[in-house]
């Protein structure tokens, strides 16, 4: 009884710290798609049936740019067709600038760890690239995007592109993490943590290490832009920055973006017209995936966002 009584303490504190992470497991999923847009769901990039895809295609593509979306849910729950992942964002780059989306559905801890959450995502990337001529898309073109869990998972692989490169993948444009608190894991787990980081994570060090962006990087990995949340209380902001110093110590490029906005409203807001989307669409533009449709936008053409790290 006291076991279970510790497993309930830590999911309602999971639920307390992470309300779009509370909102996953039972959020609704896209019910259609915009007018115009094309929906292949489900599309397997591996065998086990989480290891599926749903691709989102605007009409008449030709050449078009490529942006991957990682769902969060705490590594251990998500849907990659929940409303707050795709529906802003299948209208925002899809519908109105003529980019396809994927949205990645993944394996779950337990079942497997975090690396090899990070190689599912490696492997629907390396399959999205594969199909996207048949698509009407660059596979020269791509940005990965995630949030939460997903942000953190996107960061691993942009830290360290062996990971990607060892299940197929070739370079994309530019990395897109939206609100992570797991950038230095090691350091995370090493420090006071929400209990649910030991379920995750679990107690060995090799692996903190193997997962943590910040242990793992490498030098030329693609530009990335850390999205943060100014109301969050662990961190995530000061975690970035830390973050992007140490991609411009190894000459990489690395912007922060501070939104006052919570971790689930960076997610389900992006997308809407305003500052927070139109800097996102800076960065996605300076990385060379402008869709046919975009304008130049709030941030001017050379997308200038906010202060690089250095």
């Amino acid at each position: 009884m006291t076991r279970l009584l510790r497993i309930c303490a830590a999911w309602l504190g999971l639920l307390a710290f992470f309300p779009a992470v509370a909102q996953q497991p039972g959020a609704p999923a896209t019910p259609g798609t915009p007018a115009g847009i094309r929906r292949i769901a489900d599309l397997p990039y591996g065998p086990d049936a989480r290891q599926r895809m749903d691709v989102y295609l605007p009409a008449n593509a030709h050449g078009a740019p490529v942006l991957v979306m990682v769902h969060g849910g705490a590594w251990m729950f998500g849907d990659k067709a929940a409303a707050s992942v795709i529906d802003l964002k299948v209208e925002h780059w899809v519908r109105d600038q003529g980019f396809i989306l994927v949205s990645v559905g993944y394996r779950f801890v337990p079942q497997v760890d975090v690396l090899q959450q990070a190689q599912d995502v490696a492997r629907a990337v390396a399959t999205a690239q594969a199909s996207a001529p048949s698509w009407g898309g660059d596979a020269g073109r791509f940005v990965l995007m995630g949030h939460s869990a997903g942000a953190h998972l996107v960061a691993l692989l942009g830290a360290s592109p062996d990971i990607a490169r060892q299940q197929g993948a070739r370079p994309w444009l530019g990395t897109i993490a939206l609100d992570s608190a797991a950038l230095d894991t090691t350091g995370l787990m090493r420090r006071r943590h929400m209990n649910f980081y030991d379920r995750v994570f679990g107690s060995d060090p090799a692996l903190w290490r193997a997962v943590s962006p910040t242990d793992t990087l490498a030098p030329g990995a693609a530009p990335v832009l850390l999205v943060c949340s100014t109301q969050r209380r662990d961190g995530s902001c000061t975690q970035s920055q830390q973050f992007a110093a140490r991609v411009a110590a190894t000459g990489g490029r690395a912007e922060v973006l501070p939104e006052d906005l919570s971790h689930a409203q960076i997610n389900a807001e992006l997308g809407l017209p305003g500052g927070y989307t139109a800097a996102v669409d800076g960065f996605v533009r300076s990385v060379g995936a402008q869709g046919a449709k975009a304008t130049t936008g709030a941030l001017g053409a050379q997308g200038a966002i906010g202060k690089p790290q250095s």
